[in-house]
């Protein structure tokens, strides 16, 4: 199920170039961009060439409407959170779940292709994608504050700031590995560190009272 903005970008789109591109991104996140050429595209959908050709007129243009559906969809899916009638602990939770089911599917091989062989592309989706967390956790430090349960004395835009750097830095970081990244539990607490730093006393009990209403079981 898309989420409702989505249909927006997709209302626009010819049905069968939105199925073609939903399935190249599915293909792209699991053996990355480099090794699925248009032959295995056409194969894996079950169309022919000149079907393809009909939509994009090589492989760098189909990576580019690829990578502009992603950024569409994800950027649709936190437009729909930011939405919802929950108070700013309850938002950040709800982008957490989010993303740790958005990371089960995440291939470190798909975002090097990208880097490599499409660095401008790669510097488009890394822009847009820190540029909109950034003003995502902006705005949500500014929701906590007005509700009461963010610390009053915060500097949004210095905290929004290390959070990002903190997210878009983590996948270089040697620390790391791959399976970190994407266990659960590691998003998860990187989530309720982040929380429990600006929350004041009133924030840290809503926190503790909406984490006892999720059952985790369905992310962890």
């Amino acid at each position: 199920m898309f989420p409702k903005y989505f249909l927006f970008y997709i209302c626009a789109m010819n049905s069968e170039l939105l199925n073609i591109l939903e399935k190249v991104a599915a293909l792209y996140m699991k053996y990355g961009v480099k090794s699925i050429t248009m032959d295995d595209v056409a194969r894996e959908l079950g169309i022919s060439k000149k079907t393809l050709y009909q939509y994009v007129e090589n492989k760098n243009e189909l990576v580019e409407k690829v990578v502009d559906y992603v950024i569409n969809l994800k950027d649709c899916s936190f437009k729909e959170i930011a939405e919802k009638k929950m108070n700013a602990i309850e938002k950040l939770i709800e982008v957490n779940m989010h993303i740790i089911t958005s990371m089960k599917e995440y291939n470190p091989a798909t975002e090097y292709d990208l880097k490599k062989y499409y660095p401008e592309l790669y510097a488009k989706m890394h822009s847009i994608r820190r540029q909109r967390m950034y003003e995502s956790i902006v705005a949500n430090i500014k929701k906590g504050k007005e509700e009461g349960l963010y610390r009053k004395e915060l500097k949004e835009e210095i905290i929004a700031r290390l959070q990002v750097s903190r997210f878009m830095n983590m996948h270089e970081d040697e620390l790391l590995s791959k399976n970190d990244i994407q266990r659960s539990e590691f998003i998860h607490e990187l989530f309720i560190y982040h929380i429990r730093g600006i929350a004041n006393e009133k924030g840290l009990n809503v926190l503790e009272e909406t984490l006892k209403k999720i059952n985790f079981n369905n992310y962890l």
